[in-house]
């Protein structure tokens, strides 16, 4: 008898409409892309178990993206319309600086400083 079995790493996009909000990274006006991210054990090519489960909410306005409470992310799987606050999210990456270094960094150039600007010195865009 032959199994075709195999592990593999997923992502699905979950579904998430909320009201615009100014981002407290770049302090532009964005929303929120939420996903999940997951491993997968498949037997001929079907999803048997799902494990490793972690929910991501990605701004629009720079690309940074946050983990998502776990309990959170499972409540917008199901569907619930539930607000994302800022207390539900842990830094992951981002292009609008980096945490813990004090450096700038322009999501618009990629100019890089450790200036407190509030506008990049090489385009003229807010950080």
């Amino acid at each position: 008898m032959l199994f075709i079995a195999g592990v593999t790493q997923g992502t699905k996009e979950i579904l998430y409409q909320a009201a615009v909000f100014v981002c407290g990274r770049c302090g532009r006006y964005g929303r929120y892309q939420v996903y999940m991210t997951y491993m997968c054990l498949s037997l001929f090519f079907i999803p048997i178990l799902k494990w490793n489960k972690k929910y991501y909410a990605r701004t629009t306005c720079c690309q940074t993206v946050y983990e998502l409470d776990p309990e959170v992310g499972r409540r917008l799987e199901k569907g619930e319309a539930i607000e994302i606050r800022p207390q539900d999210l842990t830094p992951v990456s981002g292009t609008g600086g980096g945490w813990g270094t004090g450096r700038k960094r322009c999501a618009n150039c990629g100019y890089e400083t450790d200036e407190d600007f509030d506008f990049c010195p090489k385009c003229g865009r807010r950080f």
